[in-house]
């Protein structure tokens, strides 16, 4: 009798423990779903996310997502492209400036990019939407990885967007390799979805400067 209540912590532990499990499972199948999605139509603008950039030009996967959006640009479903993306130490430019340079050299006009920054997702997001606000956007293409969207896409819904899912055709990340970050990406959005993406983007960065995201592109 008297082990009575430690059966029951132990039942009740079980229970939170699976209905976690569960949770977590079904997000990973919501993400995954999502990851297979592509849906290209006319929108306000395309909102491409930063990755890895070589100090004055995009690498492989951040060129995929540039590539898609000025595929979206010139079929004409989307006039306005918005770039993300910070910089490491010692860059001299940001992820969002180098895409920025990169589409301007393929033929998208200056007036039509809006050059945001950021470190993470959320970020991303947040140093573009009041630039993407003030031209009346409401529709997104999400230019992104296959199995970032959902994530990308639940954030751009959290500032008042409707966005949709574009992916990159060309992503270097395949095979095996995207099944790690399917997980990675289920784990961040079952957390997200209960803390908040902000709080969640917040708690990351709690010993990182404030970021700093430039207005105007600098060319050099």
């Amino acid at each position: 009798m008297l082990l009575w209540p430690f059966k029951l912590a132990f039942r009740i532990l079980g229970a939170i423990l699976a209905i976690l499990l569960v949770y977590v499972c079904v997000t990973f199948v919501q993400v995954w779903l999502t990851s297979r999605q592509d849906d290209p139509h006319r929108a306000d603008a395309a909102l491409v996310f930063g990755t890895a950039a070589n100090y004055l030009s995009p690498a492989t996967d951040l060129r995929a997502r540039l590539q898609r959006s000025l595929s979206l640009y010139e079929h004409g479903f989307v006039p306005v492209i918005a770039v993300t993306g910070g910089k490491r130490p010692g860059d001299r430019y940001t992820e969002a400036e180098i895409s920025a340079t990169w589409l301007e050299q393929r033929g998208v006009p200056a007036t039509r990019i809006v050059v945001g920054g950021g470190a993470d997702t959320w970020q991303n997001v947040a140093s573009v939407a009041p630039a993407l606000a003030a031209r009346g956007v409401s529709t997104l293409l999400v230019v992104t990885d296959s199995f970032h969207e959902y994530r990308a896409m639940a954030i751009a819904s959290d500032f008042g967007f409707a966005p949709s899912p574009t992916p990159s055709h060309h992503t270097p990340i395949g095979g095996i390799a995207t099944l790690g970050y399917l997980i990675k990406e289920s784990v961040e959005v079952a957390i997200g979805r209960i803390v908040g993406y902000g709080r969640l983007s917040r708690i990351y960065h709690v010993w990182s400067p404030a970021p700093r995201w430039p207005s105007t592109l600098l060319v050099g």
